[in-house]
């Protein structure tokens, strides 16, 4: 038993798996420039014939590549290197005055109407379910017309009753609310890990179960009501995020929380 042991630790050191080894060989190629942004990367079905390996391992390659965010697959196209990723900072989807610093692009509204809160696609807390909402939904697209991630908004309609009326294609709802004097006591902002539906990865261009982060965002009044619930599905590899304190604030020292 020690023997087989000593022989199946040593192929595991000087054998590495195969999914590993044409990964690091494809990352290879792209850091050193071989492979450039836009460039496509062999198909699932080259990589097995090249390689003489499995699907499974052909796949996990290049959805190991994508989680990096080296490379973007995009359903019934293929897989791509990426361009370089932009970088936004967090802060700017709870503060107003910060929102010029989210990415550029524009906007696609694939819905806009009222319902009823107990028949919205995400609930808002301390409403009740007959209270109105406005439910939006928007695709976000890159400078170049490529879809970046899908918005969907659950807003308090007696808190901003107009904004159907708004252009939503360029419409930002905390700007919105700050013009309407509406009083918030706070905006929190949640990542959470999820895989692509298909729906999604349908909008997103991308491959189902690919994973990603939803960015979830929940704006409360005084009194613990939400005026808004905001979820924002993300293309994979497509955006980089990061937190800057603003100028005049300064690092906690010492024990400082």
């Amino acid at each position: 038993m020690t023997a087989l042991m000593d022989i199946y630790l040593y192929d595991q050191i000087v054998s590495p798996p195969m999914y590993r080894v044409i990964r690091t060989e494809l990352e290879g190629r792209i850091h050193s420039g071989e492979l450039v942004p836009g460039d496509r990367l062999p198909t699932e079905q080259q990589l097995r014939e090249q390689y003489e390996v499995s699907r499974a391992t052909a796949q996990r390659v290049l959805n190991d590549l994508a989680a990096s965010g080296l490379v973007v697959r995009r359903r019934r196209h293929g897989t791509f290197v990426a361009d370089a990723i932009p970088q936004v900072d967090l802060l700017a989807f709870v503060a107003p005055d910060l929102i010029g610093r989210t990415s550029a692009g524009r906007h696609v509204v694939l819905s806009a109407r009222i319902v009823s809160a107990g028949a919205a696609m995400y609930s808002l807390p301390g409403v009740q379910p007959s209270t109105a909402v406005i439910e939006l939904v928007r695709l976000k697209l890159d400078p170049e017309d490529r879809p970046r991630q899908v918005e969907r908004h659950v807003i308090l309609f007696s808190a901003a009753p107009d904004v159907l009326d708004q252009e939503l294609e360029h419409f930002v709802s905390l700007r919105h609310f700050n013009d309407l004097g509406v009083e918030l006591s706070s905006v929190r902002v949640y990542l959470d890990p999820v895989a692509l539906s298909e729906d999604d990865a349908d909008l997103l261009d991308s491959e189902p179960g690919t994973p990603t982060l939803v960015r979830r965002r929940e704006a409360l009044a005084p009194d613990g009501t939400a005026v808004e619930v905001m979820h924002t599905v993300i293309r994979p590899g497509s955006v980089r995020f990061f937190v800057e304190l603003p100028p005049g604030h300064s690092l906690p020292r010492g024990n400082e929380a």
